[in-house]
């Protein structure tokens, strides 16, 4: 009943240890679950129920891995060039393997992931295995034998296929059940054969003809069908299916996209896989069935434009059908693990539909349907929990029922405004997979009043300025958070306080005003009053002094003190600012003519501030006594190289050149 298929990857994007690792019994997992697999091919797939262990060949890589139910990885057993097909002993203790680069077959301990037996086939690279009746029997590129380890020494017989031609492209498969005895199918090609060996040796009892794109078999348990993981039914591709008294071709399963792999339950269930980017990857039928009860579909884990796809022949059960496991491919070359959980079960849908608004404190009525292929009964219980702001945990209401239709409905009064959401759940049974649906409704809430004071002052650059948040009437939120964001992008909006306001709804918070800032008080809401922002916006000044050197004194002249120059001496502006990269300071001047002042041309003049801050200008002499003049510096916001402070300006400073 294992066959194999090799699909070797061309890279694979993360490389894994392989030590061997001691194997316990693993937990149980309760829904899909899928482990990135530390191999480059499969062979094969086989399920351990008694240890809840899965075991995977890896031709490419010569080694053997084995994962728990949920795919994490427990032991990895190399050395072994080849490996493709894997059967498991009747009482799940020993693991067999076809050991194809070294000509023999492998014999390993489930209890401790250990080798404890090898035996030769000579010359004979196997590749398939199936154990029927206690008899170990393996494939070859055309032709079958078998191994009888019962007796005292290993007994091998080869070339068992008799009169039917296996020479196809992909080798010969083999197919057998646990509940047939005495019964092996092999198929090679377009060749499929029914052989009897309850004898020492294989009696064909029919052959027949099959597709020649088959990659894998399976037999029924009540050994009346042969199935084949490619066949043509009447409605297109499918899995293929013929009668094991004749190889009559039968009904078959159809599948849309291309099938690759076929796999049956100990009941009877078929799981059909399909090579699909853009399809289901996975389909499961009861016996005879035309119509799938449940189908997986795999997500994209690479980068191609279409989702994962199933490796041919990548495809086993768990004993107890609670699970199929597949394996699947990206096109990166990375391989999964996927435990396909409750794959007998059909997956109900179930829909809710609840009113997009509502009024808080007043009833509303939520919606919806429970659907499945076989009808669920009126009356079917359905859990409802509604969660809110006041109950983010979730909170249980009265169940709900379908009717004969699967519709339902229930009425609810929230308490809390806000988002609403109602979830619908229904708790699944002997043949429906559980299933659950929602959906939200915004309930109304009140307004409140949230004010922030200071928006549009201007500051001296490093005052202490408090801002004041007031809120006005809530329910039971009083957290109001001041956050400030600094103009510039160097410096992030940051939380500077965050707390209940007092008895007055005020709270405040103190900003070091070194550039402009907005600064925001926020309220989160609550369940009966809607959240608000607020923001306040004020100014911060630079911080900007000018000193004049090389005068020999100052004396005033009217009411201005001046700077007293000789005619050729130069006076040196050293203008003092505060740093920000690529700033650059406005310099004035401006000279005394007939009772008034006019800018020099070229004034006013922008000059760029060093790393300090600084920036020193030489004005030039006058070169004849009498001249007065007056000189000031100023950060203008924008023109300056930045915007993150307000316009700024000195006062003016006055200048005299005498003889």
């Amino acid at each position: 009943m294992r066959t194999r298929s090799i699909s070797t990857a061309t890279a694979l994007a993360v490389l894994f240890g392989s030590a061997a690792l001691a194997v316990g019994t693993a937990g149980t997992a309760s829904a899909d679950s899928a482990k990135i697999l530390p191999v480059t091919s499969v062979g094969d797939v086989v399920v351990d129920g008694v240890h809840r262990l899965v075991y995977v060949s890896d031709p490419t890589g010569g080694k053997i891995v084995v994962a728990d139910y949920s795919g994490t990885v427990r032991a990895t057993l190399p050395n072994e060039p080849g490996v493709t097909g894997l059967a498991l002993s009747a009482d799940s203790r020993t693991l067999y393997g076809a050991v194809k680069g070294e000509d023999r077959i492998v014999a390993i301990d489930t209890e401790t992931a250990t080798p404890t037996a090898s035996y030769s086939l000579g010359t004979t690279a196997p590749s398939d295995l199936e154990i029927v009746d206690g008899r170990l029997w393996f494939s070859t590129a055309t032709d079958f034998g078998s191994l009888d380890i019962s007796g005292a020494e290993p007994v091998v017989h080869l070339a068992q296929r008799g009169d039917v031609d296996f020479s196809g492209a992909y080798g010969t498969f083999l197919a057998a059940d646990p509940a047939v005895p005495g019964v092996l199918v092999a198929g090679n090609g377009g060749d499929l054969a029914v052989y009897d060996v309850t004898a020492d040796g294989a009696t064909l009892r029919t052959k027949g003809s099959m597709d020649t794109s088959v990659q894998q078999l399976d037999l029924t348990p009540d050994g009346k069908h042969v199935l084949t993981s490619w066949g043509a039914p009447a409605t297109g591709y499918g899995i293929g299916e013929y009668s094991t008294t004749d190889l009559a071709k039968e009904t078959g399963y159809p599948i849309d996209a291309y099938p690759n792999s076929v796999r049956v339950a100990p009941d009877g269930t078929v799981a059909g896989g399909s090579d699909s980017w853009y399809e289901p990857d996975v389909h499961i039928y009861r016996p005879g069935a035309q119509k799938p009860v449940r189908e997986y579909d795999f997500p994209n884990t690479g980068t191609s434009s279409g989702s994962d796809t199933l490796v041919a022949g990548a495809l086993a059960w768990a004993p107890d059908e609670s699970r199929v496991f597949a394996v699947s491919e990206n096109n990166l070359g990375v391989f999964t693990l996927r435990a396909l959980t409750d794959p007998t079960k059909e997956l109900p849908t179930l829909k809710v539909s609840a009113p997009a608004t509502a009024t808080r404190a007043k009833k509303l009525t939520v919606t919806g349907k429970l659907t499945s292929a076989t009808a669920l009964p009126a009356g079917t219980v359905l859990t409802v929990t509604r969660t809110d702001l006041d109950s983010p945990n979730g909170k249980a209401l009265s169940a709900a029922k379908t009717k004969a239709d699967g519709s339902f409905s229930f009425t609810d009064t929230p308490p809390a405004g806000g988002k609403v959401t109602y979830k619908v759940s229904y708790a699944g049974d002997a043949t429906h997979a559980a299933a659950s649906g929602s959906d939200s409704v915004e309930v109304s809430r009140n307004a409140t009043t949230l004010t922030l004071n200071n928006n549009k002052k201007l500051y001296s650059y490093g005052a202490d300025v408090k801002f004041t948040a007031h809120l006005g009437t809530t329910y039971k939120n009083r957290t109001v958070e001041i956050y400030a964001d600094p103009f510039g992008g160097d410096k992030p909006k940051r939380l500077i306080k965050s707390g209940k306001v007092n008895s007055s709804g005020n709270i405040s918070a103190t900003v070091d005003m070194t550039r402009d800032t907005t600064v925001t008080a926020v309220f989160k809401g609550d369940s009966r009053y809607k959240p608000k922002t607020v923001t306040s916006t004020a100014y911060a000044k630079v911080k900007v002094s000018t000193a004049i050197t090389k005068h020999y004194k100052t004396a005033k002249i009217g009411t201005h003190t001046y700077y007293w120059f000789h005619k050729n001496t130069s006076p040196i502006v050293t203008t003092t600012m505060t740093y920000y990269p690529g700033r650059q300071q406005r310099l004035e001047l401006e000279v005394y003519y007939q009772g008034q002042w006019y800018p020099v041309d070229g004034s006013p003049e922008y000059f760029t501030l060093a790393s300090n801050g600084k920036s020193a200008v030489s004005l030039g002499a006058a070169g004849e006594s009498g001249i007065r003049a007056r000189v000031r510096a100023a950060y203008i916001n924008g023109a300056s190289g930045d915007t993150v402070n307000s316009t700024t300006l000195t006062g003016w400073k006055y200048i005299y050149f005498s003889n």
